[in-house]
């Protein structure tokens, strides 16, 4: 992962080809297309195999599955989701996510993940 202060602060018109990907694993990579400290949007590209692991944080969460297909799974609950789905987090829920076909997933929290940000 990356060590470095995002620049998308607040940006309002933000083009895709500027922004670098963040590695987060051999199979996934994000890219925090801008953000205030209320509300952040990232996007995060799953090779197939990819697995968000569950885990929960304070932060809302809603995400729309841009392309793919994913097996998400939120408190007990699975489903798989494909492109044109979304899927809503409440606060401090257990929530992950495996990719089935390589996809990519637009990512919404409020507040901003500050663990995003500063690593």
């Amino acid at each position: 992962m990356n060590s470095f202060v995002h620049t998308v602060f607040e940006k309002t018109l933000v083009a895709d080809n500027e922004l670098p990907w963040e590695v987060v694993n051999d199979k996934i990579r994000r890219k925090i297309m801008s953000y205030s400290k209320d509300l952040m949007l990232v996007k995060v590209a799953f090779e197939k195999g990819g697995i968000g692991t569950i885990h929960k944080h304070p932060h809302l969460q809603i995400s729309y599955i841009a392309s793919g297909v994913f097996e998400i799974t939120i408190n007990d609950e699975t489903k798989t989701l494909k492109e044109g789905d979304v899927y809503f987090v409440p606060s401090d829920v257990l929530h992950g996510a495996v990719c089935i076909e390589d996809g990519v997933l637009i990512d919404v929290f409020n507040p901003m993940r500050e663990d995003f940000i500063y690593t």
